[in-house]
């Protein structure tokens, strides 16, 4: 029997042993992105964060469903239809920004070697006349007393929601000293917020009962939610800035409407830049598209989130990735030593030390069973990796070692099959080629003058006793 995966829940504010509902299955909602922008690194890192997680439940047997949701219209994607798009029909124009953007989204997340979802549903698809299943939703919400119209908007009752603020741990009353009716809007009371919004003038809007609209944002999710995965399903997962108020009141309003709904919750630490929250006002924004242009290799960002756990907070510097690259180009070269001496080798090595890379997965797993301990889980591969090292001239030994190191990152995502010398440009790789030719020949002189002017490019070659050349970068 395998270890049980323990995890932190946002709910409870514990480390709990995960039970599903169903024995070796995981049902598993996750906020996706709401598509008016080029998506950057802080959405990389949450695509990531819960691929891994998901990943790992299927290391473990687990049969997973994972959905994540598209947000395809709201205020955000209004206001870039208005920009991009002016003088254009605004429906046209809405729909020509999420398609525009999604794709872009899912460009970047195929770049980065992250699977798709089982099934990503989109906010319009839920408000058609063919599948009105949000107004539907609210017109129970109504039924039960838990939500009002007022003047074409519906709104939800806060006073009628069991336990308002368990997730976010925040007092009802804390809440609405704070809180404020904003113009414009017809509710009751100031933590009320907006199922339905009454249809303005030239924006997109769908039929309902109540008039002309479309949704709120925090609908979507419990609709969309329960209409695949049912009303009560093990893990709802999202960004730290999520838990209130739209987590919050995706509770509210699931429960309110008699739903179970999400057991786990999980929410991720937010990524900053030097310090400073990511903003195109502070010169800071890093696009996904952006970060693989300047450093070609998705493994490399992958390195440097799993350097945090994913729960805290992560600063991105040029500095970090710099040495998330360093620490790939260790496996890098390990991976370039094994393809070289299994090819040295004309029997099989007999070996002692199989069990110490058992060990070795045996740390890997018992970190990530731990409410996915990626840092710790990373430093277990690292020790495989040094091990490899002292034992390279073994070949049982060592092909062990690279099938299970390629287990073990692919299990978090990475894909070391296209690690190696590739990684060096071009004019690098000749260059190597050039000197390994000039010593056949005897020519010295060259191949001095090559290492040098490579050593100046911070590459350091290292000539095995074999006539091979290695390489490391200069630290």
């Amino acid at each position: 029997m395998t270890n049980p995966i323990h995890i932190y829940n946002s709910l409870t504010r514990k480390n709990e042993v995960f039970v599903p509902i169903e024995p070796q299955k995981v049902k598993m909602y996750v906020c996706g992105p709401t598509v008016y922008d080029e998506p950057h690194i802080g959405h990389a890192r949450s695509a990531y964060i819960f691929d891994v997680i998901r990943r790992y439940f299927a290391y473990k047997n687990y049969k997973v469903t994972f959905v994540r949701n598209v947000t395809d219209v709201d205020d955000k994607i209004i206001e870039k239809a208005r920009k991009e798009y002016p003088g254009e029909d605004l429906n046209l124009a809405v729909k020509k920004v999420s398609d525009k953007y999604l794709a872009s989204y899912h460009e970047a997340v195929e770049q980065l070697g992250i699977l798709k979802p089982d099934f990503e549903p989109k906010a319009t698809e839920y408000v058609s006349p063919k599948k009105p299943a949000m107004q539907a939703f609210i017109q129970k919400l109504i039924d039960c007393g838990a939500a009002y119209v007022s003047g074409g908007d519906v709104y939800f009752d806060i006073k009628k929601a069991k336990d308002y603020g368990k997730l976010s741990h925040q007092s009802i009353d804390k809440m609405e000293s704070g809180a404020r009716v904003s113009p414009g809007e017809k509710k009751n009371d100031p933590l009320d917020f907006a199922l339905w919004k009454a249809a303005k003038e030239g924006e997109p809007s769908w039929d309902s009962q109540w008039g002309a609209g479309r949704p709120g944002w925090h609908i979507e999710c419990s609709v969309m939610s329960s209409d695949i995965l049912g009303d009560e399903f093990d893990i709802h997962g999202g960004g730290l800035d999520l838990i209130f108020p739209h987590h919050e009141n995706e509770i509210a309003q699931s429960e309110g409407a008699g739903k179970k709904f999400a057991r786990v919750w999980m929410h991720h630490g937010l990524l900053t830049i030097n310090g400073q929250k990511m903003a195109k006002s502070l010169g800071n924004f890093v696009t996904i598209k952006d970060f693989l242009t300047r450093h070609k290799d998705a493994d490399v960002l992958k390195l440097f989130f799993l350097s945090a756990h994913y729960s805290h907070p992560i600063d991105y510097s040029e500095e970090k990735i710099e040495e998330s690259r360093q620490a790939l180009e260790r496996i890098s070269i390990l991976i370039n030593k094994i393809h070289s001496n299994l090819s040295k080798f004309e029997h099989q090595v007999t070996t002692n030390q199989i069990d110490d890379i058992e060990n070795i997965k045996n740390k890997f797993e018992k970190s990530m069973d731990d409410d996915f301990n990626t840092p710790q889980a990373l430093a277990a591969i690292f020790d495989l990796v040094n091990i490899a090292n002292k034992n390279i001239d073994d070949l049982d030994f060592i092909r062990h070692a690279e099938y299970t190191l390629k287990e073990l990152s692919g299990t978090l995502g990475m894909n070391l099959t296209k690690i190696g010398v590739a990684n060096l440009d071009e004019h690098i790789l000749s260059m190597i080629f050039k000197r390994e030719k000039a010593r056949q020949e005897k020519n010295f002189v060259l191949s001095d003058k090559i290492r040098k002017e490579l050593e100046g490019q911070n590459i350091i070659l290292e000539d095995t006793k074999d006539g091979k050349t290695t390489w490391r970068r200069k630290p």
